[in-house]
């Protein structure tokens, strides 16, 4: 079930931003971690994984195929005890000596453990591809109705196959350095990644041990084509000095005041450049319920004159975020979504859709055909808008 929400970071603060030429990293701090919310990391095969969404892996069925490098092991306690992980924590069962990871759904239960008169109940998930593959089956099925300006193939199999691109963290420029160099915070647990200002990516996790281990991790995580672009044609972003005033300090309680000022002047900036994913309210999913928290997921209207970000989060009852995961995606996969979602809205009729779009339906039709989706259309409608030979 499908709800409207705006995203915030609530119960989290900003720190203080450290850049490295393109790269602006802002430290995402939590003053209480109660501890029965824990995430650690499981390392996968290095090798594509074919993501089983129905059915047993190895079987037929609807699957998810993509890169995916580790999941995230979460293990939480429904009456606030510090959750644990037991002993089995470790590779994904069966994936040791295939070309291929075989896996059974985004998110999968494992088995709880009981450890004297608590138990820590654990699933693993696949972070940011639970997120892509919500984004991907969105208006999968195609049409609802057989219009005769598309193809068979969109009748019968709608968007099948969908794919789109992405780039590796490991390969945006300085960003695995400025990894590496800047300080990390006594009570960080996450991150806002910024690539010549532009906010890439949010990564949250509930405990500041669970993130000293996962902090590289975002190496490994995929990015959009817009930011890795940004990280080429510019190279240096401008520092950001807070300096404290000498002049107004003349007791402790004044250098109190000077650095919570400091501070305000932190949380705005970050909250001045990451407008674009808070200001906007955001679609939101829940994948699995587990009291006193929830996975949920989301995605924005797809406006090609806005940012847009899909991502996952667990947000508890209070509303804290326990831990998040964003993808900014790029210009032209924002309109790409725009265009099914228009088509969604008028029914996928071409007339009625071209109308939402104040455009003709032969410039609908081309459109469509640019951006990759000629395939749904049937030969006769391409021909006739001179987009097909």
């Amino acid at each position: 079930m499908m709800k409207t929400a705006k995203l915030a970071l609530t119960n989290l603060r900003t720190g203080s931003p450290q850049t490295l030429g393109a790269i602006r990293l802002v430290p995402i701090c939590r003053d209480r971690a109660p501890g029965d919310l824990r995430i650690r990391l499981r390392d996968l095969v290095p090798a594509p994984a074919i993501v089983s969404l129905d059915g047993a892996p190895g079987e037929p069925g609807l699957k998810y195929v993509s890169y995916v490098p580790h999941g995230l092991v979460v293990a939480h306690t429904k009456d606030g005890a510090q959750a644990s992980f037991g002993t089995t924590l470790g590779e994904e069962r069966g994936a040791r000596g295939r070309c291929v990871n075989l896996l059974h759904r985004m998110v999968k239960r494992e088995d709880d453990v009981r450890e004297g008169a608590t138990s820590t109940a654990r699933f693993r998930l696949l972070p940011l591809h639970l997120a892509m593959e919500g984004f991907l089956a969105h208006h999968f099925g195609g049409p609802d109705i057989a219009w005769s300006e598309y193809s068979q193939h969109a009748i019968r199999r709608g968007l099948d196959p969908r794919a789109e691109s992405s780039v590796r963290g490991r390969s945006l420029p300085g960003f695995e350095a400025a990894l590496r160099v800047f300080e990390m915070h006594p009570t960080q647990v996450g991150v806002m990644i910024f690539v010549a200002d532009a906010l890439a990516s949010v990564f949250v996790v509930s405990h500041p041990s669970d993130y000293r281990l996962l902090h590289r991790s975002v190496l490994e995580d995929f990015f959009g084509q817009l930011v890795y672009e940004y990280g080429l044609l510019y190279p240096e972003t401008p520092p950001i000095e807070t300096p404290l005033h000498e002049e107004r300090i003349a007791s402790i309680s004044d250098l109190r005041a000077e650095v919570a000022r400091a501070r305000g002047e932190w949380e705005e900036y970050a909250r001045l450049l990451a407008d674009g994913l808070f200001r906007r309210e955001v679609r939101v999913e829940t994948v699995r319920s587990m009291a006193p928290f929830r996975l949920e997921r989301f995605m924005p209207d797809f406006d090609p004159d806005e940012e847009c970000h899909l991502g996952e989060r667990i947000v508890r009852d209070d509303g804290t975020v326990e831990y998040m995961k964003t993808f900014r995606l790029s210009a032209a996969q924002v309109r790409r979504a725009h265009l099914l979602e228009q088509l969604a809205r008028a029914g996928w009729n071409l007339g009625d859709a071209a109308a939402r779009l104040r455009c003709t339906r032969d410039e609908l039709v081309k459109r469509l055909d640019n951006a990759g989706f000629g395939y749904l259309l049937a030969p006769h409608v391409l021909r006739a808008s001179g987009t097909a030979p």
